[in-house]
């Protein structure tokens, strides 16, 4: 039986996985409640916020862009 070379492996899968799961965690880290015209929020200049969750998220897609790139092992049959 012919084996297909695809162009992604199982572990290009899983990088993929695990870059995009650290992009959303780096989304779920940068929400939270916003100001309003009533009252201000000073927790919107958080460190977390500005600062933490934009790294997570660039390092995410930067796992990402390294999952896409990753090249397959070749077995040779």
């Amino acid at each position: 039986m012919e084996k297909r070379n695809f162009a992604f492996d199982k572990m290009n899968y899983i990088l993929l996985a695990i870059g995009m799961a650290v992009v959303i965690v780096g989304f779920i880290l940068m929400s939270g409640s916003g100001s309003s015209e009533e009252a201000f929020n000073p927790d919107i200049f958080s460190v977390r916020r500005i600062k933490v969750a934009p790294v997570v998220c660039f390092l995410g897609f930067a796992f990402v862009v390294y999952g896409i790139m990753h090249k397959p092992k070749n077995e040779e049959e």
